[in-house]
């Protein structure tokens, strides 16, 4: 499905909010840096053959869009009703110590069961101005005090942490007390900073060991075990690494019901990350109903007037079948552009 059309209906450029939801694509590995590869990657205008197809253990979305992605709080989102009729897949921070969003809103925007609501999930890194950054349930360990799984300052976003997602501490704080507060209130979680596992043992902006690598994949693992019925998206940590990532016997891919990547049309073009998506789309996994696994794409064209820029990133992602949504810029994700 398209977006919501073409024209631009009277965007409103919010002011930050008091709490800092700043979401980002992480820094793609050098190739001093990187990993050794697990699979050589493909062409970037080159779609893989297709394999036999396979069922992938997550429910699956129903409908592959329109979607968005928003960071901002319900008052800058503005009319709920409004978003609720023009996107089906709406990523947004439901992290109840932000208190962006009531449980009613939510409700709004999930439209009777119309659209799926994820929550975001920082994996790979915490944030300092989280509540659980300082502060833990008795018998878990805040990211703080968990000095063992800190992997150093995330570079270029001050008050962000790596954490090793393969540390045993960190991924009972996820699994016991992050998670299980969204999923109380979403339809499923949007992974992010995964990309860590891309990084090299000797990276000096999140360095990811072999066993943080394999801890990642395993993490996704017992997620999707703790929360059959929710929905899994990764977002941009798309390499082989997590593409052909084995975990307790099972294909990593299989345990997702999308993946999504920034920037790939826009602002400029990123034919490795668009290679990556398309090795994914070869994989040829399907949901439960037999739809095949969502591939979506965020791109920013610097404003929400920009609308031949809009348009040009809107052809590419869709003549490659990628389910794409346009934003103004990166970086905080609180303006809703309504392509129309």
């Amino acid at each position: 499905m398209a977006l919501a059309g073409l024209a631009v209906t009277a965007p409103a450029c919010e002011p930050r909010p008091s709490y800092s939801a700043t979401r980002k694509s992480g820094p793609r590995p050098s190739a001093a840096s990187a990993p050794p590869p697990v699979a050589a990657a493909q062409p970037a205008l080159t779609r893989p053959a297709a394999a036999s197809a396979e069922v992938t253990s997550g429910p699956g979305f129903p409908a592959a869009g329109p979607w968005v992605s928003f960071y901002g709080s319900a008052e800058q989102l503005g009319d709920l009703a409004r978003v609720a009729r023009t996107f089906r897949i709406i990523n947004l921070d439901a992290d109840p110590g932000t208190e962006n969003f009531t449980d009613e809103q939510l409700q709004v925007l999930k439209a009777g069961g119309r659209n799926r609501v994820l929550s975001y999930l920082n994996v790979g890194a915490c944030e300092h101005d989280r509540t659980y950054w300082s502060i833990a349930p008795a018998g878990l360990s805040p990211c703080a005090a968990n000095r063992a799984a800190q992997r150093g300052a995330y570079k270029g976003y001050p008050g962000e942490t790596w954490m090793d997602p393969g540390d045993p501490s960190y991924q009972q704080l996820l699994l016991e007390y992050v998670a299980p507060r969204l999923a109380a209130r979403v339809d499923g979680f949007y992974l992010d900073n995964l990309e860590l596992l891309e990084h090299s043992a000797g990276s000096t902006n999140g360095p990811c060991s072999p066993s943080c690598r394999q801890g990642g994949l395993d993490f996704v693992r017992r997620l999707r075990e703790k929360f059959p019925g929710h929905l899994i998206v990764m977002q941009n940590a798309t390499s082989a690494v997590t593409r052909l990532g084995v975990t307790g016997g099972v294909r990593f891919a299989t345990l997702l019901d999308g993946i999504a990547h920034e920037e790939v049309y826009a602002p400029k073009y990123d034919g490795e990350a668009e290679a990556e998506l398309l090795a994914w789309k070869g994989l040829n996994l399907k949901n439960r109903d037999g739809r095949p696994l969502w591939i979506a794409v965020e791109d920013y064209v610097g404003s929400c007037r920009k609308r031949q820029a809009a348009l040009a990133a809107l052809a590419k992602a869709r003549a490659r079948e990628f389910s794409p949504y346009i934003s103004d810029k990166s970086g905080g994700q609180q303006t809703i552009c309504y392509w129309q």
